[in-house]
């Protein structure tokens, strides 16, 4: 089973090979030709000249020809080097391995409030199709796909920090006046785990859900519309009227049997989601100033600078094809008749 495994993830690592290096060269290009020049962004001063802006093409390699410059770029990649951040003056790869821990952990959090809550309510709501219960699962999925992030998150912000003063002031990761954990993972919650400090760690995780429900709010709708849809054609099929015939308890014929059936389009879609999260959670922490890569990727945009852009693209590239091989390994755990190979 593990060797099975193992060539399964081997093969459709390498099978995205090609599809990674697409990314990287259409990232690379469009970055060349949308507007703005980082040689003038960074040049000192706005009463630069023309010679320092040009020398500083000169050092950063935009005077060469574009087919030279991708060259180079690929070479770097191979030999493990992203470039250099002219905004933070770091390595990308060090500037990445500092925020995508926030970013990886707010993900993970909504994604787990977000499925603790679509599942329920969409197998509710196909027991009980065409009900009250039914009629307002589907009312909250139109308003989680109806509503914007940013304006979600702001009307949290309002009703749980400025409103009832319930939740802590949504300005970084962790509270100002709170020390930060020792960095073991990265993670805020599981490095104050580990050093076994639980005040910090109920301070972290306090700082941690106002941005996580407002990213589990943007991802409940698909979840518990799938959830809905899937069960509602498992509960049609052969085998749970002849296991409702022989007489077993309901719960286990919802759980055992309808359920674990329903999971396959469920995981699909959750594998889809937790990709796109992960790219489209730069306005939850723009909203709560959450120092993730998201944002530290568009301000690397804004101010023209290549290579973060070019990394963080590289980098959701490569997680997304991670998540895909995940989806496939577990497909063949949780159907038998899925084979792993």
């Amino acid at each position: 089973m593990l060797a099975a495994i193992a060539r399964r993830v081997g093969r459709r690592l390498v099978s995205s090979v090609p599809a990674l290096f697409g990314v990287v060269v259409i990232t690379f290009v469009l970055m060349r030709v949308l507007p703005g020049d980082p040689a003038v962004f960074f040049a000192s001063g706005p009463s630069a000249g023309q010679a320092e802006i040009e020398a500083l093409r000169h050092k950063m390699g935009l005077d060469q020809p574009l087919p030279v410059q991708l060259l180079h770029y690929l070479g770097d990649i191979a030999t493990g080097d992203l470039g250099r951040s002219l905004t933070t003056g770091q390595k990308v790869t060090q500037d990445i391995g500092r925020k995508l821990p926030a970013s990886l952990e707010l993900t993970f959090t909504a994604l787990a409030i977000a499925l603790s809550l679509s599942v329920p309510l969409g197998v509710l709501a196909a027991l009980r199709p065409g009900s009250p219960v039914d009629h307002a699962v589907r009312m909250l999925c139109t308003l989680g796909v109806c509503v914007p992030t940013f304006v979600s998150g702001l009307l949290l912000i309002y009703a749980f920090y400025y409103l009832l003063g319930w939740a802590p002031d949504p300005t970084a990761r962790i509270d100002i006046f709170a020390s930060t954990p020792p960095e073991i993972t990265g993670f805020y919650l599981v490095d104050f785990a580990l050093a076994r400090d639980w005040e910090g760690w109920s301070a972290a995780a306090r700082q941690l859900l106002l941005p996580a429900f407002t990213m589990a709010l943007f991802v409940l709708a698909p979840l518990a519309r799938m959830t809905r849809a899937s069960m509602l054609a498992v509960m049609g099929s052969d085998f749970i009227r002849a296991a409702r015939s022989l007489g077993l308890p309901g719960y286990r014929i919802v759980v055992a049997y309808a359920l674990r059936n329903a999971l396959l389009p469920v995981l699909t879609i959750t594998g889809i989601v937790f990709s796109t999260m992960l790219g489209a959670n730069v306005l939850v922490e723009k909203v709560f100033s959450w120092p993730g890569v998201a944002s530290y990727a568009l301000d690397a945009l804004l101010a023209s600078d290549y290579a973060p852009v070019q990394a963080f693209v590289l980098l959701m590239a490569f997680i997304f094809v991670v998540v895909n091989v995940a989806i496939d390994v577990l497909y063949g755990i949780i159907d038998p008749r899925v084979s792993v190979e």
